[in-house]
């Protein structure tokens, strides 16, 4: 099990906004799927979000925020964006571009602020939980202190 103590960026960004959280840890293992974390946690996977990045026909990037147990429909979410069309960022791009691994990736706290979006169905909860930036961490917040810190908003970009 992961220390309690130990703190993520995410955590700090949180911490120097003022936001209130709850930290999660759970046991290291980047081959664990969205809906296997929810179930460690012992919560609905549907308050459980994974953060996904993508870049559009523009050039642009753009971060989507969608359930566990959703998939991210393109279509959807370059109209949320404003794109012609978006494409998953390819794997290997993720870290270089974001400060994140995949597994770890969180809406707070990357190397630049992007454009991003969450699933509306977040508005449908009190908490809702994030990576909290590193594999093995998950952070509770309230979905509209999230969009505070992230800038971001809330659309339907989920099939």
């Amino acid at each position: 099990m992961a220390k309690a103590a130990e703190k993520t960026n995410v955590m700090r960004v949180l911490d120097s906004k003022k936001i209130v959280y709850s930290m999660h840890a759970y046991e290291q293992d980047a081959t664990l799927t969205g809906e296997e974390i929810a179930a460690i946690l012992n919560e609905d996977a549907e308050r459980v979000f994974k953060t996904l990045v993508t870049q559009g026909k523009s050039g642009q990037f753009y971060v989507f925020v969608v359930p566990v147990r959703k998939e991210l429909d393109l279509k959807k979410a370059a109209k949320a964006a404003g794109e012609k069309a978006v494409a998953m960022l390819k794997q290997k791009d993720l870290l270089p571009l974001t400060g994140y691994v995949h597994g770890g990736c969180s809406p707070i706290g990357m190397k630049k602020l992007y454009p991003t979006f969450v699933h509306e169905t977040a508005k449908n909860f009190d908490r809702m939980f994030v990576s909290a930036g590193k594999v093995g961490f998950q952070i509770e917040v309230n979905p509209n202190d999230l969009i505070s810190v992230i800038g971001g908003g809330f659309a339907d970009i989920a099939e």
